[in-house]
């Protein structure tokens, strides 16, 4: 699902605004700070709040370890002009119904801007681009207006709530499934309405690192 080119440590999208990067040990003290915020965490399955000090190296090693072997694509989330600054992580994750699952966090000082929803589209294109999948989904809590607007200004459709375990939550809690679907991203891109944030201009783009750059830790 995951190719090649997004297996290797020096993989990046470029935005407007924004620099999507495989995480580093590096960014272990940012991870910690803004993902053990309780507003952060609270809104997902699987951080913790308290977030261990403990847990941050383990969980980077695993998400690259993931990416280099294919598994998922998580990316840090970063200001362009500041690319060793992570705000957030982004992933898409396989399933074993064939079509992945996208999920994203900020941290607090960084949410009302636009990004998540700059950084959603971001991925949504490449995994759209980059492979043949038919669809990709997600999820939010009834209770987090935001994010369901991320996903529904990036052309998924609300399918219904359900219950979902949120392990990191202690318990099943209400939640909103979203699909976007091949046909309605390529409408999206093609006719450029309004539902759809960024402009031509804007498109986000893969490159890779030149030689002689230091690569991620």
């Amino acid at each position: 699902m995951f190719p090649e080119l997004t297996r290797d440590d020096v993989f990046r999208l470029e935005t407007r605004r924004l620099w999507l990067r495989w995480p580093r040990m590096a960014d272990a003290s940012a991870i910690l700070r803004h993902a053990g915020e309780k507003a952060v965490a609270e809104m997902t399955a699987s951080i913790p709040h308290p977030y261990p000090v403990e847990a941050v190296e383990p969980f980077i090693f695993a998400m690259r370890k993931g990416n280099a072997l294919g598994e998922h694509l998580v990316l840090a989330i970063t200001p362009r002009s500041k690319p060793n600054e992570l705000i957030g992580m982004i992933g898409a994750h396989r399933q074993a119904t064939g079509v992945p699952f996208i999920g994203y966090w900020l941290g607090t000082g960084h949410w009302g801007k636009g990004l998540a929803t700059e950084a959603t589209q971001a991925l949504i294109d490449t995994v759209f681009s980059l492979s043949e999948i038919k669809a990709i989904e997600a999820d939010a809590r009834v209770i987090n207006p935001a994010s369901k607007r991320v996903l529904e200004k990036s052309g998924f459709r609300a399918e219904g709530s359900f219950l979902k375990s949120l392990p990191a939550r202690g318990g099943l809690f209400p939640c909103e499934q979203y699909r976007l679907d091949r046909s309605t991203w390529a409408a999206l891109k093609s006719w450029g309405t309004s539902g759809w944030t960024h402009a031509p201009e804007i498109e986000p783009s893969v490159a890779v690192d030149t030689p002689g750059e230091p690569c991620p830790a």
